[in-house]
């Protein structure tokens, strides 16, 4: 018992209540946030694929296509998509995958589609295009026969003018016709009705903003002139006189594509070299990206 003056310590020892706050919890809960890491991420990949990479991520996510390797050849990402680790310690979870390429065949019956789709594409605007320029070329050809109907003075020279489409574009011919010639023999210099005639093709012309191709022909008899000057001389000579006149007439020069002779070597009527009309001036208002004069509003 103890005395009056005794200072008794008592000590109570505490149970195993920190048994139920250790660190292994901490270890279950890192698994958990690194699964759902893998789990966001996963969503998020799907999500921003097209189908036949998704169809490509459900055959690798059979169980022989989940892999450790980090490394990867051939996948549309190159290599590792994604890879999540715990904490230390507490474990790791890593995925990669790899995502199939299209087949090679499948690949190219879509590019081949995409090419026809496109061509199909292209080809219809041209062809509405061509329409167009065709109609255009009709209400042209219509307008020039009618100022020639009206000029009493040109109504017989309308003979000498043919008009058609060609792939090149519309052409107006100016041919001779018997005991009608438009210049005079192994001359480059067109009569003065002939100059009135092409007066009033560029008028024609002028409506139009297509650029323009000139070609002079003979026929095929021989022709010899004075230092070789032959009918390929001749033919250019006359091509670049009824190129001047059109240009006086207000043609603009920077619509002048080309101006060639080209003698006798395309007859309009092959199986008559020599006949008359095969001594012509051709203009063609070309099909192709129209180049307009200063004169055009755009």
């Amino acid at each position: 018992m103890a005395g009056e003056g005794t200072i008794v310590i008592k000590k109570i020892k505490k149970g195993g209540h920190d048994a139920h706050h250790g660190g292994a919890w901490k270890v279950a809960y890192a698994d958990f946030v690194t699964a759902m890491m893998a789990f966001f991420l996963l969503m998020w990949l799907i999500n921003t694929t097209t189908p036949e990479q998704k169809r490509g991520i459900a055959d690798y996510f059979a169980p022989e296509s989940v892999s450790r390797s980090e490394s990867g050849t051939g996948s549309i990402f190159g290599g590792t998509v994604a890879a999540t680790q715990g904490q230390k310690g507490a474990g790791q979870l890593a995925v990669t995958m790899q995502l199939k390429p299209p087949a090679p065949e499948q690949s190219s019956q879509r590019q081949s589609h995409a090419d026809a789709s496109a061509s199909a594409q292209t080809n219809a605007s041209g062809k509405a295009e061509q329409d167009r320029e065709s109609q255009t070329f009709e209400q042209a050809a219509a307008r020039l026969r009618q100022a020639l109907q009206d000029m009493p003075d040109l109504t017989e020279l309308s003979k000498h003018v043919l008009v058609d489409q060609t792939p090149e574009g519309m052409r107006i011919q100016l041919v001779d016709q018997d005991g009608r010639s438009m210049f005079p023999a192994g001359g480059s210099e067109p009569s003065d009705r002939v100059k009135t005639l092409l007066e009033q093709v560029a008028k024609i012309i002028n409506t139009l903003p297509n650029r323009i191709s000139i070609s002079g022909h003979t026929d095929g008899a021989a022709f010899s002139g004075p230092a070789g000057y032959s009918n390929w001389e001749l033919s250019a000579a006359r091509a670049n006189a009824s190129r001047r006149i059109l240009e006086e007439a207000g043609v603009a020069e920077g619509r002048i594509a080309q101006v060639v002779g080209k003698a006798g070597s395309e007859p309009l009527y092959p199986d008559n070299p020599v006949a008359s009309a095969n001594r012509r001036i051709s203009i063609v208002l070309l099909r192709e990206a129209p180049v307009l004069p200063p004169s055009f509003d755009r």
